[in-house]
C-alpha cells in the first residue's frame, strides 16, 4: 500500500521518480526508437545531399561545361548554386561540412537504437548544433532565393532534414527538462511535435512559390 500511495498523483506511476533518479545519478537520458529512426533518416538524407553536391562540384571544377542532373531549368539550377560564392562561405565547399555533421546525427540515432543514454549537456550540445544548422540553412535559403536567384534540389533536401531534426530534438529537450518552458508549451510539443517542422517547411514552400510565381504559372 505504501508503494501504491507513493505513486499516486504522478500521472504515470514511477515515471517522474525514475527521471529524477536518472538526472540525479547522471545516468543519462535515452529516447524512443521512433526518435532514433528520425535522426538516422534525416541525417542520412543530409549525407546523401552533401555527397551528391560534393561529387557534382568536383565534376564542375574539372569541366566548367558540366551540367548537374538537378539543373532542370533557370530556377531549379543546382549548377548556379554550386558555382556561387555562398557555396563555400567558410573557405571550403559547404557540403563537406554537411557530410561530417549529418553523419554525426546518424551516429547518435544509431547509438539510441543500441540503448545509449546521453546526459543533459550532450542533448543541449546536439540541439545547439542543429540550431546553428537551421540558422545557416535559413541564410543559404535567403541567398538562394534573392541573391543567386536559383534553387538546388539537393540543398532543399538538406534544409528540410535539418528543420525536422532540429524541432524534434528541441521538443525532446523540452519534455525532459533540459530546456525551460511553460507546461503548456511542453504539452503542445508532446502532442503535436510534427506541427512546427510542417509549419516551418510550409513557410519556405510559400516563399519559393511566391518568389517565382510568374515562372511557375507561365
Amino acid at each position: 500500500m505504501a508503494t501504491v500511495n507513493a505513486h499516486r498523483g504522478t500521472g504515470v506511476p514511477g515515471q517522474r521518480q525514475q527521471e529524477e533518479t536518472e538526472r540525479a545519478g547522471g545516468a543519462g537520458t535515452g529516447a524512443s526508437r521512433a526518435f532514433a529512426w528520425m535522426l538516422m533518416v534525416t541525417g542520412a538524407a543530409g549525407v546523401l545531399a552533401g555527397w551528391v553536391i560534393t561529387i557534382d562540384k568536383i565534376k564542375l571544377a574539372e569541366d566548367p561545361g558540366f551540367r548537374p542532373g538537378c539543373s532542370l531549368n533557370p530556377v531549379i539550377s543546382c549548377g548556379s548554386v554550386m558555382q556561387s560564392e555562398q557555396a563555400g562561405v567558410f573557405g571550403f565547399p559547404n557540403p563537406m561540412l554537411g557530410l561530417i555533421t549529418y553523419a554525426v546525427v546518424v551516429a547518435v540515432g544509431a547509438g539510441i537504437l543500441a540503448g545509449a543514454r546521453y546526459r543533459g549537456w550532450f542533448w543541449l550540445g546536439l540541439n545547439g548544433g542543429m540550431l546553428f544548422g537551421v540558422a545557416f540553412c535559413t541564410w543559404l535559403m535567403q541567398q538562394s532565393l534573392y541573391e543567386i536567384n536559383a534553387l538546388c534540389l539537393w540543398c532543399s533536401l538538406a534544409w528540410c532534414a535539418t528543420i525536422v531534426m532540429f524541432w524534434y530534438t528541441t521538443a525532446h529537450n523540452l519534455r525532459h527538462g533540459f530546456l525551460p518552458a511553460p507546461a503548456a508549451v511542453k504539452g503542445f510539443l508532446t502532442e503535436f511535435t510534427f506541427a512546427l517542422p510542417v509549419l516551418h517547411i510550409g513557410i519556405i514552400g510559400m516563399l519559393v512559390l511566391t518568389r517565382w510565381w510568374e515562372f511557375w504559372t507561365s
